[in-house]
């Protein structure tokens, strides 16, 4: 299927409530699991991922776990399971089982579980056993690298508190997605489980996470969309209901960025109010992604949207998502007159960071189609390229996968799909 996707106008008025967060609801509904008592979780992400995880934790009959193409679904249900009775199938889609798992199972067999690899070593899928020497047999130190998916390190943390022993997680290196770590140990702390992190080390001792009931903040990387459309907008009123002001998602920092394209965000009590500023665009936008990566695509876009110059780091996990969104980007802003390039060695010898510089002013004649390659962060952050011009996206109904509601809140704000 493909979308023919238009914009008559770019005009941005008007309301939009956005979906429950993503990963905060993924999070809590481990907890969930994990808690001995049930409790009431109110705006639950209605995406793809969360509907999976649901599923997958109220699964009796079968033990066969299959996450299809999600992958914090996945790495969550493997740290789960690793704790359980009996023996489970942990499975996934073709490209999950081409995205690697390696370190999150290498960390919890030295942990004393008992994982092994069903079809290609560090790849799903898995077959996951009781621990060997039961759970009163497990470790309670681990270090593992920092550097890696923070996805490995929250599903080790989740669990933590369940172990026996409880556990002393050592991070080597830098850390990617801090915002992420912080989130986990936030919501872990609001159920009643507290840790200590002195250096590199976090450590979580034995105890019982508590019932309460929570409302899921909004997901600011699905707000990130429409900071894009304010971007691209001449007129620009727009309320984003259900995000607050102070919080855990790292994505947040959205607002941050948007003010570098023209955008000003004023909080409500409902959420927030998106209006155009008067700042000229800087001639080169500058940015490191590492404690945001999943809206490093839609601000790529922007850039190449409004023609501004932009120098990215931080995109190292990108690599391994749903497609190797580096590749993807470079490929489909090639499209439009723009280059997506990675900068030679030398400009990271002091930093030891990679750079990615993106050059070039979107233009096109024919209405460019751009396919999804099964991510659905493609989709969404190429859609609001419909404001300067008739464009296509292949796939749309990708968007399940964490925005379900997507396509049909951008018609509220005028755009024209068919």
């Amino acid at each position: 299927m493909v979308y023919k996707i238009s914009k008559p106008d770019r005009k941005i008025i008007g309301e939009i409530t956005l979906d429950g967060s993503k990963s905060i609801s993924n999070r809590i509904l481990i907890i969930k699991a994990l808690c001995e008592q049930d409790f009431t979780i109110h705006k639950l992400s209605t995406s793809k991922d969360s509907q999976t995880l649901t599923q997958l934790l109220s699964q009796k009959e079968s033990t066969t776990f299959d996450a299809g193409a999600a992958g914090t679904t996945f790495r969550f249900m493997t740290a789960y399971l690793a704790l359980q009775e009996g023996t489970q199938t942990m499975t996934g889609s073709e490209r999950m089982k081409q995205r690697p798992i390696g370190k999150l199972v290498s960390a919890l067999n030295a942990l004393g579980c008992n994982i092994e690899y069903l079809e290609n070593e560090g790849y799903p899928p898995l077959s996951i056993h009781a621990p060997k020497a039961g759970l009163a047999g497990l470790s309670s130190e681990l270090s593992i690298a920092a550097d890696t998916s923070s996805q490995y390190i929250t599903a080790l943390l989740l669990i933590a508190p369940t172990l026996p022993k409880g556990l002393k997680l050592t991070l080597e290196g830098q850390i990617v997605s801090l915002p992420y770590i912080l989130m986990t140990l936030s919501l872990m702390a609001y159920f009643g489980v507290q840790h200590t992190w002195s250096g590199n080390t976090i450590e979580v001792e034995n105890q019982k996470y508590q019932a309460r009931d929570i409302t899921v903040e909004a997901d600011w990387s699905a707000a990130s969309y429409y900071f894009a459309m304010a971007a691209f907008a001449d007129e620009l009123d727009l309320k984003l209901n259900g995000l607050f002001e102070n919080s855990l998602q790292g994505d947040s920092v959205a607002v941050e960025i948007g003010f570098h394209f023209g955008v000003n965000t004023e909080y409500t009590e409902g959420g927030l109010r998106l209006t155009k500023s008067n700042n000229p665009l800087a001639e080169l936008f500058e940015w490191d992604f590492v404690k945001c990566p999943d809206i490093a695509q839609t601000f790529a876009v922007v850039c190449a949207g409004v023609g501004v110059q932009g120098l990215f780091t931080g995109l190292e996990t990108l690599f391994i998502k749903e497609t190797d969104r580096v590749a993807a980007l470079k490929n489909e802003l090639k499209k439009m007159g723009v280059s997506f390039v990675k900068m030679p060695a030398r400009f990271s010898q002091k930093t030891q960071k990679q750079y990615f510089m993106i050059e070039g002013k979107s233009e096109w004649v024919a209405p460019p189609c751009f396919p999804t390659y099964e991510d659905h962060r493609m989709a969404m952050a190429f859609a609001p390229l419909a404001m300067l011009g008739n464009i296509e996206i292949e796939d749309p109904s990708v968007v399940g996968k964490s925005y379900p509601q997507f396509w049909e809140d951008l018609k509220k704000l005028g755009f024209e799909i068919e």
